[in-house]
């Protein structure tokens, strides 16, 4: 009898920590919040203002690498076109790491990382770091209502040497 007890230990405690491989599959509404991230990637690279207010609530919210909040889509989509014209090869890309949702507040809580790359005085200047999406479902479709980007590495040139307030 104590014979089996020992294996039948062991296997209680691999059967506990087996995967549920039905909840590693994503959910359709995380499916859509990734979607439209990388919607609103593409639009970044193709310095689109007008498909990357779209991926936005109206009320938007923004608090940059820099400290600079920007508060409205309007407001975010203008922030946007002046650095496209200020930094012509400027480059976003958000990757989800991390896709939470609430579906009885149609609310998600994405998490990952993000990089940013741009010619400064012939400077290729990179900086990166972490990123946190408040999402919103809204008239059927899944909105960013805000964004905050922490800032955890810069190099190239000056610009890294600037800290921001």
């Amino acid at each position: 009898m104590k014979q089996l007890i020992i294996p039948f230990l062991m296997a209680s405690v691999l059967l506990s920590c087996k995967k549920d491989i039905s909840s590693s599959s994503p959910s359709n509404e995380e499916i859509s919040i990734r979607e439209v991230r990388r919607l609103s990637n593409e639009a970044i690279a193709q310095h689109d203002t007008v498909a990357l207010i779209s991926a936005w609530t109206a009320d938007y919210h923004m608090l940059t690498s820099r400290n600079a909040e920007v508060s409205g889509a309007a407001n975010a989509a203008h922030k946007f076109a002046e650095e496209f014209n200020v930094r012509p090869d400027v480059i976003y890309t958000r990757t989800p790491d991390k896709v939470d949702v609430f579906t009885a507040w149609n609310m998600a809580a994405e998490q990952g990382h993000w990089t940013g790359q741009w010619t400064d005085h012939n400077e290729v200047i990179s900086v990166s770091g972490t990123y946190f999406a408040k999402w919103h479902y809204v008239n059927q479709q899944w909105l960013i209502r805000a964004e905050v980007f922490v800032p955890l590495a810069c190099a190239g040139g000056a610009f890294c040497d600037q800290s921001p307030l």
